[in-house]
């Protein structure tokens, strides 16, 4: 039996509520804002006013850690998070160091790496020795490596070698989401060695919901749950309760594969073991929370070509990560204005048209972005595969005729109504059609392909989603209207 590493300082209490951070922002803001009043008015380098100036900054200190320290890690971090770099800076000197390891673990990697660089080794130190193997490893790629090597130090044996484990795996893998605290247990015990052993124990890991069952050689043979283990016969054998039908991880799968299994399967836990079947750690629903948001994220911003980024970052990083596909987007953009110029002629004869071209642009980008973000969806939870991809786009494009049919009637009645022509009306109709039979088919090739180079699908799709449609369809309009109508 291996015993998890036990904590020997108890938790602060405090009340859990989303809403108390938002009021704390709301006072750090205030007396931050009263301290820049006093930063101002003590301009004058007169022995009174910088007195009261110190006399300002130590009270408003004061107050800000009142405020900080009655809340909980995930709280200071999203406070943090929240303020601009210099306020940011401000407050985090006031955070009580007992809680700097748990706000670096909770905060954001953007927010993280600017609050390591303004502490000194000795802090970090003393935060990474709070932390375990797989905590510290998350931290190190932020981390001087002076810093490593001397935490590497107050480590176990057993601890440094969990820590280079971990360090080693890539970044989006299991094994860097795993925890190596877990509790196991072998078959041949009965139910009440496991409850004797359980109860010598001061916590048990966080999220535990099964015990696992190993051999001598720590190969997995099992699972054995709480529930079975509170309410069966204390003399039986844990072979004879255990679960032998269990999902386990390698440490190399993705970490979405982990994020889809638990989904599935409705996982609060689950094993991770190596090529020989050992038991190595295991991935608890609190990691795989993280994965799925971030990964939900980051979704939504390369969609728009975007990396994630401090929301308070200078000027100048923040044009260096959204310039590149606004640069894309303008010359897209200049491609659609370019079509619509070829048309010229079209669109001098029949002025209407320049009003109702944008109608059939938009409508095609919508049906595209309906269809791409299902696509994009499925796709990271692994639905689409090189079978199923063709059926996948003739169903597409058959609900989005259907759907298509139903709306052109509409907007040819519109198209009627202010041109008083039927013939403007028929190619309205026909080009919307056409151009969100483009946006749909567009909507789930462009994520495939992208993906089968091997390039993120969401990343700037709707930039390019965006350009063909805008294109195509004022083409397709324009063109219809060309031939049928002059």
């Amino acid at each position: 039996m291996t015993q998890p590493t036990a904590t020997t300082t108890q938790p602060k209490a405090r009340r859990l509520d989303p809403e108390d951070a938002q009021l704390a922002l709301q006072r750090l803001h205030s007396i931050l804002k009263r301290q820049e009043v006093v930063n101002l008015l003590s301009d004058e380098k007169t022995e009174l006013s910088v007195e009261l100036s110190q006399l300002s900054h130590l009270r408003h200190e004061e107050e800000i850690r009142a405020i900080i320290n009655n809340l909980h890690p995930a709280d200071i971090a999203f406070i943090l998070e929240s303020l601009p770099e210099l306020e940011r800076q401000l407050v985090w000197e006031q955070v009580s160091n007992e809680y700097d390891a748990d706000v670096l673990l909770e905060i954001e990697d953007w927010v993280r790496e600017s609050l390591i660089k303004s502490m000194d080794n000795e802090s970090l130190i003393a935060a990474a020795s709070n932390m375990d193997a797989d905590e510290i490893a998350d931290l190190a790629p932020d981390l001087p490596p002076d810093v490593i090597a001397e935490v590497q130090k107050g480590l176990t044996e057993a601890e440094r070698a969990q820590l280079i484990a971990a360090m080693g795996y890539p970044e989006d893998s299991v094994g860097a989401i795993m925890d190596f605290e877990m509790v196991r247990v072998r078959e041949d015990v009965t139910l009440e060695v496991v409850l004797r052993y359980l109860r010598r124990l001061q916590e048990l890991p966080n999220h535990t919901d099964q015990i696992f069952v190993v051999d001598r050689a720590d190969r997995l043979q099992g699972t054995l749950s709480l529930a079975s283990l509170l309410v069966s016969d204390p003399e039986v054998l844990v072979s004879s309760v255990m679960s032998t039908e269990y999902f386990s991880l390698h440490p190399l799968d993705p970490d979405t594969d982990a994020a889809s299994a638990f989904e599935r399967y409705d996982l609060v836990s689950a094993p991770v073991v190596d090529d020989y079947g050992r038991l190595i750690g295991r991935v608890p629903i609190d990691e795989v929370i993280d994965v799925l948001q971030e990964d939900s994220q980051e979704q939504e911003l390369s969609r728009a070509g975007l990396q994630e980024e401090d929301i308070f970052a200078p000027v100048l990083s923040a044009l260096k990560n959204r310039a590149p596909w606004l640069l894309v987007n303008l010359c897209t953009a200049a491609t659609a204005s370019f079509i619509a110029s070829r048309f010229e002629d079209t669109v001098s004869h029949i002025v209407i048209l320049a009003f109702l071209m944008s109608i059939v642009a938009g409508i095609g980008g919508n049906s595209g972005n309906q269809t791409m973000t299902m696509i994009i969806r499925a796709m990271a939870m692994g639905r689409i595969t090189g079978s199923n991809i063709w059926p996948l786009v003739k169903r597409e494009l058959m609900v989005t005729f259907l759907v298509g049919l139903c709306g052109s009637l509409v907007t040819a009645i519109f198209a009627w109504f202010i041109a008083r022509s039927i013939p403007i009306a028929i190619v309205m109709m026909a080009a919307m059609i056409g151009n969100m039979l483009v946006g749909a088919a567009l909507g789930v090739l462009i994520p495939t392909l992208r993906s089968r180079f091997g390039k993120d699908p969401a990343v700037g799709s709707s930039v390019l989603l965006t350009f063909g449609t805008d294109s195509l369809g004022f083409f397709i309009f324009l063109g219809l209207a060309t031939v049928f109508l002059l």
